[in-house]
């Protein structure tokens, strides 16, 4: 990965995360994580999204932060049609992400570029008509954020169609990560939240529109719920039992908990969209 920015720490920890080795706790997080892409596949008429954002017969799709391709393959599994084709640039850090998100893409979708880098050091060589970064900015530091935010609104052509989805600050993976933060890892860089990423949308010259998704998800197996929260602190060191000892996450995790054990997380994300001019 080549950058020109000094890789910040909550970044590198995801990366160490992104990778063959962390693909069975990769799987845990998603038994649970894959409703935050069903949510969102439900939250609009995507089809007429890119229908109407067509240009010259096809779409130019700028996925920010590609993961592995879970929205996308979220709108597969709900239909999307066929037409028109959408030509998808991918853009992540992880080498092991751009592989992931190309092997799922199927029609309409097809892998075109990819950008092996940091979206704070992307630099658009085409205008996109669409760009969407979906739980896709959590490691952008906040002292990094309007930088790259700035480069994705750069990205899109006069017209274009942005989308970013985000959890807010009091959201679970916010709300997680800050008693994780406080309990096992001070010195630990911050999530970014849907409020900042609004705030960088705001200097870049953009107003968009912010609909609130309210969801939960949860388990009683503790082996998936291990999972997911270790893949949410990137911290695969950490149990499930040490989590819950005494102190700033103990705390958190007890009022996620009910009687039996089984744990359900609150989740609150902010879907931003809007049109260049």
């Amino acid at each position: 990965m080549g950058s020109g920015v000094t890789l910040p720490d909550t970044a590198r920890r995801s990366l160490d995360h992104w990778s063959e080795a962390g693909r069975a706790e990769m799987e845990a997080f998603y038994a649970l994580a894959t409703e935050d892409y069903r949510q969102l596949a439900e939250a609009r008429d995507w089809a007429a999204d890119l229908r109407d954002h067509t240009l010259d017969g096809r779409i130019r799709l700028l996925d920010v932060a590609c993961g592995s391709g879970k929205f996308p393959a979220a709108l597969l599994r709900r239909g999307l049609p066929a037409r028109p084709p959408v030509a998808v640039d991918l853009l992540d850090p992880s080498g092991f992400s751009l592989a992931e998100a190309r092997a799922v893409l199927r029609t309409p979708f097809a892998a075109a570029a990819e950008h092996e880098l940091l979206l704070q050091d992307f630099r658009a060589e085409r205008a996109y008509d669409v760009a969407w970064a979906t739980h896709a900015l959590y490691a952008l530091p906040p002292d990094q954020l309007a930088a790259g935010v700035a480069r994705m609104v750069a990205a899109l052509r006069p017209g274009g169609f942005g989308v970013v989805a985000q959890a807010c600050a009091r959201s679970h993976y916010l709300a997680f990560y800050e008693a994780y933060r406080a309990q096992f890892a001070p010195d630990v860089t911050p999530y970014t939240d849907a409020e900042g990423v609004a705030d960088a949308l705001g200097a870049a010259g953009v107003r968009p529109t912010i609909v609130p998704l309210h969801y939960t998800t949860g388990s009683a197996d503790r082996g998936v719920v291990e999972g997911f929260l270790q893949r949410c602190a990137f911290d695969s060191a950490v149990s499930l039992e040490a989590m819950e000892a005494d102190g700033p996450l103990g705390s958190y995790l007890a009022g996620c908990r009910d009687a039996e054990g089984a744990y359900t997380f609150t989740h609150v994300t902010h879907l931003m969209t809007w049109e260049n001019r």
